[in-house]
């Protein structure tokens, strides 16, 4: 079977929404798949401030945000559909939205993105809401991208994403697990950004730096960091905890982004000692904005000597999560397991997503 679908990603970096559109074929269980084209759709500032102060907002002022950035998402799909030639081409929809509240604690997690919208504004069916499910049967509602790494990407044994949050994913024991090790991008950029950059080009900032150990060493005793996975980071982790810590501690923008990077590295190369009784001779893929931080790379590589550390192409850094959301939308769309139990600590696997059907004609 061949199915053409678009994928929607906004991360936590708050950089944009990744759209990408991927041919998918099936066969005897066997999945193939080509990025035909992506893009990023950049926010402007009045957007990323929208979705940065949604979760201080009213429950009728964030319902009413909610359909609005589900209006703007099908926007942007017709654009892209538009730009590309792709009319009369798409089969599906599968939006992930932007995460706001995140409590799988008490069985909640939300993303702003109505899927309703999108599919009335696209007329195309549309696959969303793909955590609720996974919550409600006591999992953490993420990481989900694990499916995607089980079924399009076997040829690795582990795999790390640098995104606005850090997390991993790999088999061990014949069961996939992931969870979420720290905030990365999304506190890297809010501490370029009093250099007025959006982000630090290659790390070559945060490499002009010198870490500050008695931060360091508040970073690394947060509490989260000692729970047992399966574990998740709501986004507010690392700007209401992590970023008044280090603004707190009074350094150069250098130092405070040397500082956070060695966290980060040293965090990931925690998490391996945690999973693996060996590290040796794992071939790990890095995807995620963090990947082009040449700096970071540096650093990890260092901490985890023995581990094949592959950036690939930047086709599959950039765009793998919309790629991954638009596989877990087939899934959904042939009623298949789209979310991984071992990962997320449900009681169950589950097939997640509220499928909303854009035109009846």
């Amino acid at each position: 079977m061949i199915y053409r679908a678009i994928g929607i990603m906004s991360g936590s970096s708050l950089d944009g929404l990744d759209i990408a559109y991927v041919v998918f074929e099936e066969t005897g269980g066997r999945w193939n798949y080509e990025i035909i084209t992506a893009e990023c759709a950049s926010y402007s500032a009045d957007w990323a401030e929208k979705l940065y102060r949604a979760t201080a907002l009213s429950a009728l002022d964030y319902q009413l945000l909610h359909t609005e950035y589900g209006h703007y998402i099908g926007e942007n799909i017709n654009r892209f559909i538009a730009a590309n030639n792709l009319a009369h081409k798409v089969h599906l929809i599968a939006s992930h939205g932007h995460t706001t509240f995140h409590l799988p604690q008490k069985k909640m997690s939300a993303q702003l993105g109505d899927g309703a919208a999108i599919a009335a504004v696209t007329q195309l069916p549309v696959i969303s809401d793909l955590r609720s499910l996974d919550v409600a049967f006591g999992g953490q509602g993420a990481p989900i991208v694990p499916i995607g790494h089980k079924l399009l990407f076997n040829e690795y044994d582990c795999f790390l994403n640098i995104g606005g949050i850090a997390n991993i994913s790999l088999k061990q024991d014949e069961k996939n697990i992931a969870f979420d090790i720290c905030p990365a991008n999304r506190v890297l950029n809010m501490l370029v950004a009093e250099k007025g950059l959006l982000y630090d080009d290659e790390g070559k900032i945060a490499a002009m730096g010198n870490v500050n150990e008695k931060l360091l060493q508040q970073l690394n005793e947060l509490e989260y960091y000692m729970q047992p996975f399966p574990k998740s980071l709501p986004n507010s982790f690392g700007m209401d905890i992590i970023l008044p810590m280090i603004r707190n501690a009074s350094l150069s923008t250098e130092d405070a982004l040397r500082t956070y990077v060695e966290h980060i590295a040293i965090q990931i190369s925690r998490s391996f000692q945690n999973i693996q009784h060996s590290t040796s001779n794992l071939k790990l893929l890095v995807t995620g904005g963090g990947a082009f931080n040449s700096f970071l790379i540096e650093r990890l590589s260092y901490m985890l000597d023995h581990v094949e550390i592959v950036v690939p192409e930047k086709k599959i850094v950039e765009y793998k999560e919309a790629l991954i959301m638009a596989l877990i939308g087939v899934l959904r769309w042939r009623e298949e397991v789209n979310v991984l139990s071992s990962v997320t600590g449900a009681s169950q696997n589950s097939i997640g997503g509220a499928l909303w059907i854009g035109n009846t004609d």
